[in-house]
């Protein structure tokens, strides 16, 4: 194997999926403490004259203290690693270090509004390619809150126990995770819309979801996530030059920050049968 395509020692990719959890952990417990007060919140993108239809892309002080805790905390452990995060400016890497993908709170909107259905991403990539991952999720398989982990070649485990998963036989139509409902599109599927990225990328990994589709998702929002489902060998498709048309996904390339693709992820029947379905633009 050419040093262009060799990844990590798999002692340095656990130690990797390791110091996520920590980060993961540090991030729900700071969700968790935050439940019942009254938070700051600002918008990214809004209208000039009051009009609240216009109001887009949250951002709450507990996005931006994870963060800031999270960089301050890889900052001691791995000052020469790069860090691309939703709310701060990116912290080059030294050459060829891993780069740390943070979205503190994937879900803000449903967080800021009290529905409680958002996660906390964290993603390492190595070379642009996801190869550690841990995702804290508000709600589970597990019906509670917890992280489901993973790294290049090992299994998908939630709160440092390896789970098995597999959908029930006796389930005829499972779901898929849709970032909108189109009701002329015929799918195989239930269709729910959860409003995080990261959680439907845990909930396929877990088997929670069969399927799930991402129009123009943020590094961010799949990074980990991404890792998870490769854990339990499923399939993710890319669509970023419509002339190349539908690729399977290995990298977020020289970029990631800038990386734009549409996105299917889940077992490669389902992925390939949800990516025919979608309408050519």
């Amino acid at each position: 194997m050419s040093r262009k395509t060799a990844g990590p020692p798999e002692a340095v990719l656990r130690q990797w999926e390791e110091t996520a959890v920590e980060f993961a952990r540090l991030a729900g417990a700071e969700i968790v403490a935050s439940i019942g007060r009254t938070l700051s919140v600002r918008y990214k993108t809004g209208p000039e004259k009051g009009d609240e239809l216009l109001f887009r892309d949250p951002v709450s002080e507990v996005d931006q203290r994870v963060e800031a805790l999270i960089r301050a905390r890889l900052a001691e452990l791995h000052p020469d690693h790069g860090i691309i995060g939703e709310e701060m400016e990116d912290h080059p890497s030294a050459p060829d270090s891993p780069v740390w993908a943070i979205d503190p709170v994937d879900g803000t909107t449903n967080f800021v509004n009290g529905l409680p259905l958002f996660a906390a991403s964290i993603g390492v990539l190595h070379r642009g390619r996801p190869v550690a991952g841990a995702v804290w999720c508000s709600t589970s398989h597990a019906l509670r809150s917890g992280i489901y982990h993973a790294s290049s070649g090992g299994p998908l485990s939630f709160d440092g126990a390896v789970i098995k998963v597999g959908p029930n036989p006796a389930v005829r139509r499972r779901l898929s995770g849709e970032p909108r409902l189109d009701h002329g599109t015929v799918l195989p599927w239930e269709t729910r819309k959860t409003g995080s990225a990261a959680i439907e990328c845990a909930f396929v990994a877990a088997g929670l979801l069969e399927v799930a589709r991402f129009e123009r998702p943020n590094v961010w929002d799949v990074a980990g996530g991404l890792c998870l489902v490769a854990a339990t060998g499923g399939t993710a498709l890319v669509l970023s030059d419509q002339e190349r048309g539908w690729e399977t996904f290995t990298s977020f390339g020289d970029d990631p920050h800038g990386w734009r693709g549409q996105l299917v992820i889940g077992p490669e029947e389902a992925v390939i049968r949800r990516k025919d379905a979608i309408p050519s633009s």
